[in-house]
């Protein structure tokens, strides 16, 4: 049997969304890595709901 994707809490639209509000707010040093762990889960996220379409 296929295993099926995991969904991820978020969905890639709440997680570009988290995105572009870090982006407004100016990137720091210290959100750098938000921006990247936020970047990886919207990643995710859309593979995620691109295979359940499919």
């Amino acid at each position: 049997m296929p295993e099926t994707p995991e969904i991820p809490r978020q969905t890639a639209a709440e997680l570009n969304e988290e995105i572009r509000q870090l982006v407004r707010s100016g990137l720091s040093n210290a959100a750098g890595a938000e921006y990247q762990r936020l970047v990886v889960a919207w990643a995710e996220a859309l593979r995620a709901e691109q295979d359940l379409a499919a």
